[in-house]
């Protein structure tokens, strides 16, 4: 975390409820008589894996360990109840493909097959029967993969040994997807006004939103946020005038009048979001002749940003989609900006992009700046609005692009943020570098079905996010500069 940390720990954390793993552990049965030292020294291991998940703060759904296929039964309702993000198959030893497929059929959930032996080899000259079997969970994958691929059920798996790290990097992997999975399809999206007029790739339907990831939609009005604005105090806005003094530095060209109202109008937006249960928000008005509802518009960047750095992403331009990405990065630790291209330098080989509007201030490469401006570009209204540069160093560019069936797909590219001029107009600007040349770049990135607005994130994050896709059922499609 930057330097910023001790401003944005201010800040009250949004997450609905941690990602919930189900773990299914187990082995044939017909070895316990047979070899009883050996149960025993699998569960320890399973004891180990389970310490592993709670360490990476998810709850665990341990259903026990299963040795025949009703107790698989069992677990697969036991899970089915959870309504967990994903399932982890513990294979400690050989079982059989019946013991699994139950699990997978009834929970229909994401299911995650991992093999840990318990260290990188065995020890062949002491070792007996007994001994390898604790080795023998490799066995059965290629075994259950085949029944998956029969049933029609996604198989993903990782095998490895028990504390083998690379191991455990590609398993949190799936976990952070299972935490995205989780928090979308949990999610109350709001979307307050109307469409930017003209932007045809902004639009987006309300069904398939619920209907891809599991999301609601709460369509408000602007009236909505005007009653709450109106309710807010003086104390309120006094307070929260401190609270941006303490996370902005506050530029001379800020107007007192338009700080105020600002502050006044984040306050309001606290208690939309309370009210509605809101888990992110996208937003425009047009509004005309400096209207309250156009005053309401201008006024919201102070607010939203504060609230994007709470993990209550906010984007402008009505840009659900974006939102929606911008909760997926939230959702990993990955912050998630909303951006666009502003220009290409051929010079350095960058790509200049950057939003004006709400901005995510954890990723910020500095304290982030609150700017007075008179006007804003393209849109009516004025005040304060967000500017900074992104952390120097891995950036991934993602977002949501929809195909012409309606299907979404996670559209990914990986690239380095490097210092150098950049536009001092109240808006986030970065320069990414994305390893070749950057109007290549733009039209192989144009090409995926991604909109013209995405979000950008800390790290190089695509496997997360293609990971993610395969457990909401969705395309990933990455680009990367050969």
């Amino acid at each position: 975390m930057n330097h910023i940390q001790p401003a944005t720990a201010l800040l009250t954390q949004h997450r609905r409820r941690p990602t919930r793993i189900g773990l299914v552990s187990g082995g044939l049965g017909a070895y316990w008589p047979q070899f009883p030292q050996l149960r025993p020294q699998l569960q320890d291991s399973v004891s180990y894996v389970t310490a592993r998940f709670e360490a990476l703060e998810a709850d665990v759904v341990d259903t026990g360990f299963i040795s025949d296929a009703e107790e698989a039964a069992v677990a697969g309702e036991t899970l089915r109840v959870a309504d967990c993000d994903l399932i982890v198959i513990f294979l400690t030893t050989y079982l059989t493909s019946s013991m699994v497929l139950p699990i997978a059929q009834r929970a229909k959930t994401p299911v995650l097959v991992i093999d840990l032996q318990p260290t990188e080899a065995m020890d062949h000259a002491s070792f007996d029967t007994g001994k390898w079997l604790a080795y023998c969970g490799q066995c059965p994958v290629p075994e259950v993969a085949n029944v998956f691929r029969r049933a029609g059920i996604d198989f993903r798996s990782v095998s490895g040994h028990l504390k083998q790290e690379s191991a455990w990097a590609r398993i949190t992997q799936w976990v952070h997807a299972a935490g995205v999975r989780g928090r979308l399809r949990n999610a109350r999206h709001g979307l307050m006004g109307h469409l930017y007029p003209g932007m045809l790739d902004v639009a987006t339907d309300l069904t398939t939103v619920s209907t891809t990831f599991g999301s609601h939609v709460e369509v408000l009005e602007f009236d909505d946020l005007r009653e709450r604005v109106n309710e807010v105090t003086p104390a309120q806005v006094a307070e929260r005038l401190d609270l941006a003094r303490e996370l902005f530095v506050v530029d001379d060209s800020v107007d007192h009048d338009d700080f105020s109202w600002g502050a006044k109008v984040s306050v309001g937006l606290d208690r939309l979001v309370e009210d509605f249960n809101l888990d992110s928000l996208a937003y425009y008005h047009r509004g005309l002749a400096g209207e309250q509802h156009e005053r309401l518009g201008a006024g919201m960047i102070l607010g939203a940003s504060i609230l994007t750095a709470r993990g209550v992403p906010m984007a402008g331009e009505f840009e659900l989609r974006t939102s929606i990405a911008m909760l997926a990065a939230q959702a990993i630790g990955a912050g998630g900006s909303f951006t666009e291209i502003q220009a290409l330098n051929f010079h350095d080989n960058v790509v200049e992009m950057g939003h004006d509007g709400p901005a995510h201030l954890a990723v910020s490469a500095k304290d982030p700046l609150l700017r007075g401006l008179g006007v804003y570009h393209g849109k009516r209204g004025w005040g304060v609005s967000v500017e900074f540069d992104v952390q120097h160093g891995p950036a991934t560019a993602f977002g949501l692009g929809q195909d012409p069936d309606g299907s979404y797909v996670f559209v990914t590219s990986e690239g380095v943020v490097v210092p150098g001029p950049l536009l001092a107009i109240g808006n986030t600007t970065s320069r990414v570098d994305f390893g070749g040349d950057p109007g290549l770049w733009v039209d192989e990135w144009s090409q995926t079905g991604i909109g013209h607005h995405w979000a950008l994130c800390l790290g190089h994050r695509a496997k997360d996010f293609g990971a993610a896709a395969s457990l909401l059922g969705i395309e990933h499609r990455h680009v990367v500069l050969s």
